[in-house]
């Protein structure tokens, strides 16, 4: 009976405490500031303004840090700057986001076969087309990217002709 009193302000207590986290913001309501950022950056990449484009995305992104659709508009606008291990990051972090974004996948897969990660780009492909219901031609259109940059022929030790340096005589091959 002695410690009621305490026992009841401690539980008020925890129940304030954990009610607050339960009035937060949801994890898909995205900072509308973020939005109109990223609208702006839209408007920037439309009109051809690449840099003008990232400073808007970064803007964004420092808002709202789990606006996913700016991640992906930020790697695809690296991706024009030829940066592709930069867009494979940022499309990371949008797939941490929504691991199951087709558009993330896809972009990551794109910029993984023009790096030359055949492999993991072939992951992404094969999660893409357990996610595809409508229309996939774009996957069929990966699926060959990659297979086409994976029948390139790899150098081997035995193509490299070894070239006498100055003062030495040609190395003759024994038969």
């Amino acid at each position: 009976m002695r410690f009621s009193p305490a026992a009841i302000a401690l539980s008020l207590t925890l129940a304030m405490i954990s009610s607050a986290g339960i009035g937060g913001r949801a994890d898909d309501d995205i900072d509308v500031r973020s939005v109109e950022l990223l609208k702006s950056g839209n408007d920037a990449m439309a009109a051809g303004d690449t840099e003008g484009a990232i400073g808007w995305y970064e803007t964004a992104l420092a808002v709202d840090p789990r606006n996913r659709a700016a991640y992906v508009a930020m790697a695809g606008a690296v991706r024009k700057q030829g940066l592709n291990g930069k867009a494979i990051r940022f499309y990371r972090e949008a797939l941490e986001i929504e691991p199951n974004d087709q558009i993330a996948l896809a972009g990551q897969a794109e910029a993984m076969i023009a790096k030359g990660a055949i492999e993991p780009a072939r992951k992404n492909i094969a999660r893409l087309k357990m996610l595809c219901r409508v229309d996939c031609t774009k996957i069929d259109n990966l699926t060959l990217a990659a297979n086409k940059a994976g029948e390139k022929p790899q150098l081997q030790a035995s193509a490299l002709e070894i070239k006498p340096t100055v003062g030495e005589a040609p190395q003759s091959q024994p038969n």
